[in-house]
Parts: structure tokens; sequence; C-alpha cells
């Protein structure tokens, strides 16, 4: 039987967790350290330099900054740049969990997790990745086959690999506190003839189309609906003018901005919702439960936003557009149809919020404790 003594004085686990710099895996990584603290276990951030600006849950001394580097072309220079630098975030990551002796690593995506898990692969160190795409992404798909289990926020993800199936578990996207906190809002359906509140966010790669396609649609529209809209629209301030130029001409109820400090409640209050499909954005519609119209971003290697969409929208939870088809007249008719039938937008919000997962940080914080036996 173990002295009790030194029982007590023996430190907590410690939880290092491996992220990209930005919101997309932070925030799941910042959900999950909450959830971990609460349960006892002590945590720290692996990153990029990114996260020097970050000012969530982690402290600076909670925050280690390790070189990496994402590929930046195919071309020999760029790739042995890429490799010199995931070289060098190895050896430090090797280095500071020598120091630190971690009692599990979880990734949640972007390169910068690929020295901190190869790490703790080569000490023996049990490692766990999360994604949170319905398509796993470049870097998770590097480490998949080395770590000991995956966690993924969507169903399906491995459907087509039974070898990789077989360690996954689907625990959901972990969310922040704000986002639990919106969730407890009820979906308000419209009346029939009374305010339409939409919300039209795009981040910074999804902005330009909406302010190009949703003014035009918005025009589209019969009067008696211009009356009823109380409209809340993301716009780059490169596109303000002419934006604000159409709702004004319209006499719109119409509030723009390129950033919304409280994006969560003003998504909590709105009706139907027009947005990209990144990985964060449908997590957070399913948690809350709202009804959308989302297009994809084109292009995308994975095409990991469409894929997302499709989630929401086999669920019935959304309508997905692909930016070819993101057309004034297309919106028009949706916005339309949906504003005419406040039983259906309802019933949207009903089957959004039955693709969420809530207990998402707490399904992840099981796993991870199994994983490394604390």
């Amino acid at each position: 039987m173990p002295d009790s003594k030194s029982a007590l004085n023996e430190p907590a686990p410690l939880v290092l967790l491996a992220a990209g710099g930005t919101g997309g895996h932070l925030f799941p990584a910042e959900a999950l350290g909450s959830e971990l603290i609460k349960r006892g276990m002590r945590v720290r951030l692996v990153t990029d330099s990114r996260a020097a600006r970050y000012t969530g849950l982690f402290a600076k001394d909670m925050l280690d900054v390790v070189p990496s580097e994402t590929i930046r072309g195919r071309d020999p220079i760029s790739l042995a740049r890429t490799a010199v630098m995931l070289s060098a975030g190895v050896a430090a990551s090797v280095a500071l969990m020598s120091r630190l002796k971690p009692a599990v690593v979880i990734g949640f995506g972007g390169y910068p997790t690929l020295p901190p898990l190869f790490a703790a692969k080569l000490l023996g160190i049990p490692t766990v990745i999360h994604d949170s795409n319905a398509v796993l992404g470049r870097a998770n798909r590097l480490l998949a086959s080395r770590v000991n289990a995956i966690a993924t926020s969507l169903p399906g993800v491995f459907d087509r690999d039974p070898a990789l199936a077989g360690k996954a578990t689907v625990t959901g996207t972990p969310m922040r506190p704000a986002i639990l906190d919106a969730a407890a809002v009820a979906y308000a359906a419209p009346d029939p003839a009374g305010p339409l509140k939409l919300l039209v966010v795009g981040g910074s790669q999804g902005a330009r189309v909406m302010a190009d396609i949703v003014p035009p649609a918005i025009e589209r529209l019969e009067p008696a609906l211009w009356n009823r809209l109380k409209l809340t629209q993301q716009v780059r301030d490169e596109d303000m003018a002419r934006v604000r130029n159409v709702y004004g001409r319209l006499k719109i109820d119409a509030e723009l901005a390129p950033f919304f400090s409280d994006l969560l409640a003003r998504l909590a209050s709105s009706h139907l919702v027009i947005s990209r499909s990144g990985a964060g954005t449908v997590a957070e519609l399913a948690a809350i439960g709202r009804p959308s119209i989302l297009v994809p971003l084109p292009g995308a290697i994975d095409q990991d936003q469409f894929a997302n969409a499709g989630v929401l929208s086999d669920a019935g939870g959304a309508i997905r557009i692909p930016q070819s088809d993101f057309t004034p007249d297309r919106l028009a008719a949706e916005i339309s149809a949906l504003a005419a039938e406040p039983s259906r937008l309802a019933a949207m919000a009903n089957s959004a919020r039955g693709a969420g997962r809530l207990d998402a940080a707490e399904r992840l914080a099981d796993l991870v404790a199994s994983i490394a036996h604390i």
C-alpha cells in the first residue's frame, strides 16, 4: 500500500495539449483544458508563435512554443525548409517532454501539432488526436496511424478506413463556456408577421462572397419582407460602402461590421444564419441549434467544408448551397420560402440541435483519461 503522505505530495498528472495557432484549433483545446482542470489535472499548451496573441485559458506560463512549418510549396527548397523546421520542432519537443513528463499528449490539428506528437511517439508517451472536420485534416492524416486513439467531432469520418475506425471515437467538438451559455437559449420561431432576424457571417475568407450575393438577394425579396428583416452582417471594410448603400436604399434594418465581439449572443438570437461551413461554425450551429444556409468554401483540397455542411444538411438542420449555385436568385428564393414557413425553421433548429454534442469536452476528457490511465 503506497504511503499516503507521498501520494499527497505527488503532482497531479500533466496533460499536454498541442494545437495550431488559430481559433479552430485553440478553442477546442481550451474547452478540453477547462474540463481537465476541473478534474484535478494540470494542462499546458504547445503551439506556434501565432498563439502569442491568444488570451484565453492558457496563461503565458502554461504555454510552450516549438518550431514548426506548414508545407507552402512542393518545390525542393520549400520542402527542405519544412523538413528542417519540423525536425527542429521535434528536437525541441523531445527536450520539453523529457523535462515536463506529461502523462498524455493530445493534438487538435494544424502543422504545429506534428513535432509534439512525433516526439511523444518517440518517447513512448500515449497520444490522442482530435479532428473537428468531417474530413480528417492533413496534419492529422499524417498522425492517425501513429497515435493511440482518434477523436472525431462528426460521425462517418472513417467509414472507408476500417483500420483507423477501430481506434476512433465520436466525441463531438469541445465547446467553450460561452457557447454552452448560448446553447441554453431556446429557439423561438419568428412570428409570420413579426421580425425575421438574419445573421450573415463568413470569416476572412467568406465575407467577400457574402457582400457580393446577399445584398442583391435581399433586393429581390418582396418589399413586405424588407420591413420584417433585422439583418446583422459581417462585412469587410473594403466592401462596407457598397453593401451599406444597397441596404440604405431599401431601408433595411441592418447592422454591419467587420467583426462582432458578441457573435455567439447574436447567433443565439437569430432566426436564420447564412455562413461558410468551417468545422467550428458547424459545431456551434449544432450545439446552439440554429437553422442555416451554408455555403462551403470552394477550392479546398479536402473539400472539408462541403462535408461539414453535409452533416447538418443531411440531418435536416441546414440548406447546403455550393458556391457555384450561390446566386442572388437562389438565395432570395430560399429566404422567402423559409420566412413563409416558421414551422420549418423551428424543425431545422431542432434537427441542428440533434446533431450537436454539448457534452463533448466531458466525452473527450474521458477518452484521454482512459488512454493515459489517469
